[in-house]
Order: structure tokens, then sequence, then C-alpha cells
């Protein structure tokens, strides 16, 4: 008889066509198919989904997926059904008669996988037929949602606890990409797996190239950095608010650009359809609010922009995370002004949270501000956050291009003083003209053209003290006050800074926005010959009309990084074409023939 590890990389390699298990993936499956609990931490591409998929086939019933979001829900369902696993979903976009009849395959135990939302599993009648069921595992996806610390708190999911007391012999598994050791702590408390394992597998995605970058004339820098590096691929533009979200998208669209926007705003139908073309065609850039994004799957989003800074450092990190989940070369930019915070922070100010969620939010957001502003490298700092080691990656903006510093004691001393003295009531752009000695009739009704601040940092441009202000609001010297003039007010830290007269290093403004392009593995997606690059684009074309005719995202039916491989290694049998890595036996069986022919078809054409 196979041992479960045996069985399980028996389906690994038959059913996805995956050689073998990466990092601890074989050791969490076994975990989960011997019965035991387990929570599992593990970046985005990483192959989360794998750790809970074989081990519901492993075991007898079916594996039971909490998902938060119906788009996700579907994009698993299809690539599932496509390796020929019974997999379904019950959500509120279905039918009473479709509901029904994925009710009676579940009870009949037709399905090896059903998907459900938080929701939907905590009604009365779903927990009935559950109990009337065979059922193989829990998996409770996006488990972050379950923590108050969590970026992305669901109160629903505080609630999954019921499956620990209504189902005490059933594993469950809970499944993120992020979260810091206070979320992990109480995922691991709420869900009762403190009697499982936990595993953590590493934040880093080395495949992300990170920059960030100060805000100047955000339409140009996203155009330019998408035409310098990223013209013919999918990517993702995040925007704060619904217009602007529509004011990007028009503009991009204006200098020939594939945009479309995507917000809660916009009427269901219209939304599905932006979110639908983005799936299935290539060279698409979304334009969208932070709603976009979650439940999407698909491998080959090569960039993602923020135009305004997210509200923390794991929002962040999930956010670029979708770029790049095939493992191929990506690229992450966010543009920052000294503005997003004042409007991050006071809408952590103007919320109805308690005032203990309140502190939580500042300091996730003082933690982003200091990751916006900082001179060292990028990704040790989004990976120290979540207690994870790393040094200069070498693939990120302030390592291929080290910012130049300077002494900037005497510079945030004057504009603290500044803040002080004109009753910390006004804003950046006040202040500075303050302290640039520019007076108007405003300035000198307050009498300000008057005072010791007037006119002493004249030996800073406009922008450079746009950027020290920057960075003293980032270093929490400084932080908004919510009155109708948006004023700076100087912090506990900030005073203490003047009494101790600490020498601080800031970054020096030098006027210029540079993009830099991902350092590590751009030779990993570019083909050495011409040829190979050619095959790869008839191998995309034929993957295209057999995803139209099976009405599902291109990606399903193979993913990028298996098309790179059959145009480098071109098979000529079925044997040949099982070697590829994502060539499982259902698609070989299906799809195989289709694409040995372009191949054949394609090496025809050369040596003719």
């Amino acid at each position: 008889m196979r041992s479960s590890r045996e069985l399980a990389l028996d389906i690994l390699q038959k059913t996805y066509g995956y050689g073998s298990f990466r990092g601890e993936q074989a050791e969490i499956i076994e975990e989960v198919v011997s019965g035991k609990n387990a929570f599992v931490l593990m970046p985005t591409g990483g192959g989360k989904s794998l750790c809970y998929q074989i081990p519901a086939l492993c075991r007898p019933g079916v594996g039971i997926v909490v998902s938060p979001l119906i788009a996700l829900m579907q994009d698993q369902v299809d690539a599932l059904t496509q390796l020929g696993i019974k997999a379904a979903a019950i959500n509120s976009g279905m039918t009473a008669a479709a509901v029904a009849r994925t009710q009676n395959q579940l009870r009949a135990g037709e399905i090896d996988l059903l998907y459900v939302a938080p929701e939907r599993l905590l009604m009365d009648d779903f927990l009935n037929l559950l109990r009337q069921s065979k059922i193989a595992l829990f998996a409770i996806d996006e488990a972050h949602c379950v923590s108050q610390w969590g970026h992305d708190f669901r109160p629903h999911y505080t609630q999954l606890a019921v499956l620990a007391e209504q189902f005490p012999t059933v594993p469950r598994i809970a499944l993120t990409a992020t979260a810091d050791q206070p979320t992990r702590k109480d995922i691991v408390e709420r869900l009762g797996l403190a009697d499982g394992r936990t595993f953590v597998a590493g934040f880093d995605r080395p495949n992300i190239h990170y920059s960030i970058q100060p805000k100047q004339n955000p339409h140009k820098q996203v155009l330019h950095y998408i035409e310098e590096s990223h013209r013919r691929d999918s990517g993702i533009v995040y925007c704060l608010s619904r217009k602007m979200v529509e004011e990007m998208a028009e503009w991009l669209v204006s200098q020939g650009l594939k945009a479309l926007p995507y917000h809660a705003g916009m009427a269901t139908e219209h939304r599905s359809r932006n979110q639908e073309r983005f799936l299935r065609e290539d060279n698409i850039v979304m334009v969208a609010t932070i709603a976009f994004g979650m439940g999407i799957d698909k491998p080959d989003v090569r960039f993602v922009a923020h135009m305004n800074i997210p509200k923390n450092i794991e929002a962040y990190y999930q956010e670029t995370g979708r770029a790049g989940r095939d493992g191929l070369p990506a690229d992450a930019l966010m543009l920052y002004g000294m503005q997003d915070a004042v409007m991050q922070r006071d809408f952590i100010e103007k919320s109805g949270a308690p005032e203990a969620q309140k502190w939580i939010e500042r300091q996730k957001l003082s933690a982003l501000l200091g990751l916006c502003e900082a001179a060292s490298c990028r990704r040790k700092i989004i990976l120290e956050y979540f207690g994870d080691t790393s040094g200069p990656c070498q693939n990120c903006d302030t390592c291929l291009s080290p910012p130049p510093t300077f002494d900037g004691t005497i510079a945030a001393q004057k504009a603290l003083s500044s803040a002080y003295r004109s009753g910390e009531r006004f804003g950046v752009g006040y202040l500075v003209d303050m302290l640039l000695g520019k007076s108007d009739e405003r300035m000198q009704r307050m009498g300000h053209d008057k005072i010791s601040t007037f006119g002493i940092g004249k030996e800073h441009t406009k922008s450079e003290w746009q950027s020290i202000f920057r960075q003293l609001v980032a270093l929490n010297y400084l932080t908004a006050d919510s009155n109708e003039f948006g004023g700076l007010k100087i912090t506990p830290q900030g005073h203490t800074f003047l009494k101790q007269r600490e020498t601080l290093r800031l970054r020096k403004f030098t006027g210029k926005v540079k993009v830099t392009r991902t350092a590590q593995g751009r030779r990993e997606d570019a083909f050495i010959d011409e040829a190979d690059q050619e095959l790869f684009g008839i191998l995309k074309a034929a993957r295209l009309e057999v995803a139209r005719e099976q009405n599902v995202p291109p990606y399903v039916i193979f993913h990028d990084k298996t098309l790179r491989e059959m145009a480098r290694l071109k098979p000529a049998s079925l044997t040949a074409l099982a070697g590829i890595s994502g060539v499982g036996e259902k698609k070989m069986e299906r799809y195989g023939d289709v694409f040995l022919g372009a191949i054949s078809g394609f090496l025809d054409k050369v040596s003719g």
C-alpha cells in the first residue's frame, strides 16, 4: 500500500503535471492527509492551493474551501475542471436550481472540492447539509480576514470557530500570504489551530522588482513606466478613488493603451465585462480601486502600479503580489506624495473604529511611510516587517540606484519650527512658502511674514522642502490635523527631536524620477533564439483559440511558463510533452495534439 506522500506525489505529477513539490508543500500535505490541523503562511504564487487541494483528493469525502470572493472561486473551479478534478462552488451569483443541483451532488459524494463564502457556510441549513455529507477537510483561504490585526478584517470569518466545535474530527487548514506576528497568533487562536503545526514558508517574492518614487506628474510617470518596460504586458494600476480610476483609464486610452476601469460604483455588468476581458485578453491595463484583484488568479500580470499609497504594508504586499504569480519577472511601482499620507491618516481618525483599532492602523501606516521614505533596500524592510530576513536584494530601486542622503538636522529643525511658530494650523504648501519668504495677502493678514521662521529656508528649493516635509511625516515627527486647513502638528517624537537635537539623515531630493528595470531574471523570460520567441507567439495563439472554445481564460489551459518551456524544448511526441512542467494527464489528453501540431507546423515552416 502506498504511503500518503507517495499518493500525493502521484497526484501532483499525473493530475497537475509537476515533477516535485516545492518547499514545505509535501510536509504540509502529509500533515493534513493524516487528519491534523495546520496553519500555512506562504507567499502568493508559492503553491498554497495545492496544500489543501491534494489532501482533499487523498482523503475520503469532499474538501470544503472557504473563500471570500466569487471571482476567485470561479477561477479555481475552472482550473480544477480542466485538470479533471470534480470541483464546484455555491455562491450568491447562482440560480436556486443550480445551488440545489450542487447540494445534491455534495450529498451524493460526487464532488472533490466545493468553494463557499463564509456567509454561506455559516447558514444553519448549509451546516446541516455538511453534517449529512462526508467531509475530507475544511480549508480557510485568505485566513488573515479572521484577525482584527489583519489588513482585510471580515467579521464573518471570526465565526468560523464553529467548524472546530461542530466538526471536531475533520482537519482544518488555514492559509494566507500576508500576516505579521500578531495576525498569525490571532488566526491560530480564533480558528482553534493551536494543536496543529504552523508552517511559515517566508514572504520573499524575488521575481518582483520594487520601486517607490516621489509623485510629480503621476499620469505621465505611470505612462512612462508602462511604455518603457511593459508596452505589451498585462498590468494593474491602483487608484484611491472611483473618479481617479475613470480619469486615469480614459487618459491611458487617449495615449494608445488598452485600459479599462474597475470600481464598485460601476454597473455590475460593466464591471464584470471589464474583468472578463482582463482575464481573457493580453496587453490590457486594468485601472482599479483596491476592490479589484483579491480574487484574481491571473498568473501573467507583469506589473502593478500604485498611484496612491495603500493603507499599510500588508495591503501593499498583497496588491503587488498580484504581479508575477507565474514566477517570471514582474515590477511594482508606487508613487508617493505627502498628501497621500495626510489622507490615509485622516481616514483612520475619521473612521468609526474603536481607539484600539485606530492605534493599530496608525502603527501600520507609519511602517508603510517608513518604507516609502527609506534609503535602504525595500525588500529587506518588507520582509523584516513580517518577521522574515533578507540582505540587500539588488532587485529594488534603492539597491540598484542608491539615493543620495544629506545631514537634514537643521532643515528638520526649521521645518518643525515653522509649524510651531504658525500655530500648527497650516499645511505643507503654506509652511514651504513661509520658509522661502514668499508672502501673500493671507500670510500678511496672519502676521506670519514677521515671525522668526519667515524666509529662513532659502537654501532649499520648494521641491526639496516638500520632500523634507514628506520625510518628517513618515518619521512621525509631524502629523496632519483634521482641521479645515489640514495643518501639520508636531508629534511627541518631533518635540523630542527638537529638544535632543540628534543628527538626522534624510533622502536628498534630486528632481529625477528614475524607473529602474528589473535586475534579476530579465534574461529568464527573454528568448535567446528569435525562432523560440516566434514559436511562443504561435503557441499563445493556439492557447487562445482553445480557451475560447472552452470558455475559460487562456492561463487556465496552460501558463505562459509552460508555453515558454514548449517553445524552448519543442517536444515532438506526447511522451516528450508529458515531461513539460504543467502538463498533466488530462490536459495532455485534451490538448496535446493541438500544441504538438502547432510546434510541428512551425518546425516544418522553418526547415522548409
